[in-house]
């Protein structure tokens, strides 16, 4: 398989979170931060160079800020220079990947397995192995140092 058709087959994939285990929208927006919100529930983002974990360098791990999901490990992180948190992979099984059609491109947006939140998008332009670039907005993830 080649590696466009992988990206194509990821694309397909629903979202695997269970919606009756989910909070409901009034509680997610008592649980989140009022941008965490915009981002996760409302497919948002960030102001470029803005995040708070952007210069985080620690070793660790990234969880979604919805559910705490383990999504990326620390030593998968690298300064992509575009002003958003970078991974070049997910942990397995943690990310869904959706088809993305606004602002008029065609871009690929990255979700929470668990809980379908919008984390960002995911483009072909990272670093080896996976020349993958997780594009991840901060207020999307907590850092849990180890």
């Amino acid at each position: 398989m080649s590696q466009n058709d992988k990206q194509q087959a990821q694309q397909q994939r629903p979202v695997s979170g269970t919606v009756s285990e989910q909070p409901n929208e009034q509680e997610w927006r008592e649980k989140l931060s009022e941008d965490a919100y915009r981002v996760l529930r409302e497919k948002g983002t960030e102001r470029p160079f803005s995040g708070a974990l952007l210069d985080e360098s620690r070793d660790g791990v990234y969880v979604c800020a919805g559910c705490k999901q383990p999504l990326f490990t620390a030593d998968t992180k690298f300064d992509a220079g575009c002003g958003w948190p970078s991974f070049y992979a997910s942990l397995p099984k943690t990310v869904d990947y959706q088809k993305d059609f606004s602002h008029g491109m065609q871009r690929v947006e990255i979700l929470c397995a668990n809980c379908g939140g919008h984390l960002g998008h995911i483009f072909p332009d990272g670093p080896a192995p996976t020349g993958q670039r997780y594009c991840v907005n901060s207020v999307a993830m907590e850092f849990q140092p180890e």
